[in-house]
């Protein structure tokens, strides 16, 4: 018998230690308040069981089953994909070591799913899966979970989005973690005007809700410091990047913001540089890859290591927090990555979510709904600040906050820190209204 959500965790626990099922029949009857004819008991919830999970940890712990849906094979972001579920599988490892919570181990296994960033192949794997998990440890990408929203909102599914679009901000089933790609924007421009002194800044971005949110965010931080602004769109592709160059070095603005792909940032750089374009290039976080560090183009290289910062949500894999550390030794040994930072930080607003719906009887889908859309503060291990409010469009100040990079041969993932989390004042006072996309 699946657990009632109104039975604490200690009555649930205890039937489980009962050594006759007959005697656990009665006694989970008597809790949910009558006889197997009394209509008032409760439903099973979906994904939450009273037997133990597969190869559990804790025997005597019920199962929470959580779903992902990635990209781990043929889509263009699997080498992101993959490294994400392998962080957020072992958090939950983790957690379940430490004895799970409330009388619960977690399974983030069985109910995996590759979506090969394919808006229909995501929506069959939601299907398969939204009457088997109690909520989604990982939904990746923005067209492929916006594409299951509607159903998601309607199961009342709560979920970790494996993306960083501003649109999220006015989804209240969306669990968020980090900076959003406008507001990383913002704090990009502003820096700029306070480290650089810049009068100009063209965004080079991929159309949609990644680029063009990116884009957004500049636009607004540009017209705030009244800054001549260029937008430039680009398509993915290295070797489609000759419009967009072209546009550098005609009109060489101070500042370059690329929210591209590693290998078209490269090309950006390397081919801008070589022609005489002369300013500064910072990227949006999915922009980098320590791989840019191995290009063997000098002048390419150059720009890169002494003109390039990438903007991030977070510090990177080698930095010194407790979380950090605890990610690093739940992965063992693994090629460093930040992405698996991005699957780790996305679990921790989920457990606390798990536990304390748990532990105010609230264990169903209407109750974690509920209890994230009053979510207060969440203890990230230091890896990202704790204040956290809710509202559409009202981020808060820890969710505004980058961090930027600079390229470093010694770094683990190819950079280190040079400006630890900071705010600046277009992304501290502004208001969204509308997802940023929307305004590139």
């Amino acid at each position: 018998m699946r657990p009632s959500p109104k039975h604490p965790a200690p009555v649930r626990s205890s039937l489980l230690r009962l050594g006759s099922a007959a005697a656990a029949l009665v006694l989970a009857l008597a809790a949910c308040g009558g006889g197997p004819q009394d209509k008032g008991a409760a439903a099973p919830v979906p994904g939450v069981t009273d037997e133990p999970c597969p190869k559990a940890v804790n025997p005597d712990n019920g199962c929470i089953y959580l779903g992902i849906i990635s990209d781990l094979s043929s889509g263009p972001f699997s080498s992101l994909g993959k490294p994400i579920t392998m962080a957020q599988q072992a958090f939950w490892r983790r957690v379940n070591q430490q004895g799970g919570i409330g009388g619960y181990d977690i399974d983030a296994t069985t109910y995996v799913r590759d979506n090969k960033y394919d808006v229909a192949t995501h929506k069959r794997a939601y299907q398969e899966i939204r009457t088997k998990v109690l909520a989604l440890a990982q939904t990746l990408g923005s067209p492929t979970t916006a594409a299951v929203l509607p159903q998601m909102r309607a199961d009342k599914m709560v979920a970790a989005p494996a993306s960083w679009t501003s649109l999220w901000e006015f989804e209240d089933v969306l669990i968020k973690s980090g900076t959003n790609y406008c507001f990383e924007a913002m704090n990009a421009v502003d820096h700029a005007v306070e480290a650089w002194g810049i009068d100009s800044v063209m965004a080079v971005h991929y159309p949609g809700d990644y680029g063009g949110d990116a884009a957004g965010g500049a636009r607004i931080a540009a017209e705030r410091n009244r800054l001549k602004f260029t937008d430039v769109p680009t398509p993915t592709g290295a070797d489609k990047q000759r419009p967009a160059i072209d546009k550098i070095v005609k009109e060489s603005p101070d500042l370059v913001l690329l929210s591209t792909g590693p290998q078209e940032a490269t090309v950006l750089i390397g081919q801008a540089t070589a022609r005489g374009y002369r300013g500064r290039f910072i990227g949006s976080a999915p922009s980098w890859s320590k791989l840019m560090l191995k290009v063997k183009d000098r002048t390419t290289a150059e720009a890169i290591r002494t003109r390039f910062l990438q903007a991030a949500p977070w510090k990177p894999f080698a930095t010194d927090t407790p979380g950090h550390a605890a990610m690093r030794a739940a992965l063992g040994k693994v090629d460093p990555n930040d992405a698996y930072m991005a699957g780790w930080i996305w679990s921790y607003p989920l457990k606390t979510v798990l536990q304390t719906a748990i532990d105010q009887n609230k264990l169903t889908r209407a109750g974690l709904y509920q209890t994230l859309r009053n979510l207060g503060a969440v203890d990230y291990e230091g890896m990202l600040p704790t204040e956290r409010t809710t509202g559409p469009g009202r981020a808060p100040a820890s969710m505004r906050s980058t961090v930027l990079n600079t390229p470093a041969d010694d770094g683990y993932t190819g950079v280190k820190t040079v400006k630890d989390f900071f705010t600046g004042p277009t992304a501290r006072d502004h208001t969204l209204t509308e997802p940023c996309f929307k305004a590139s």
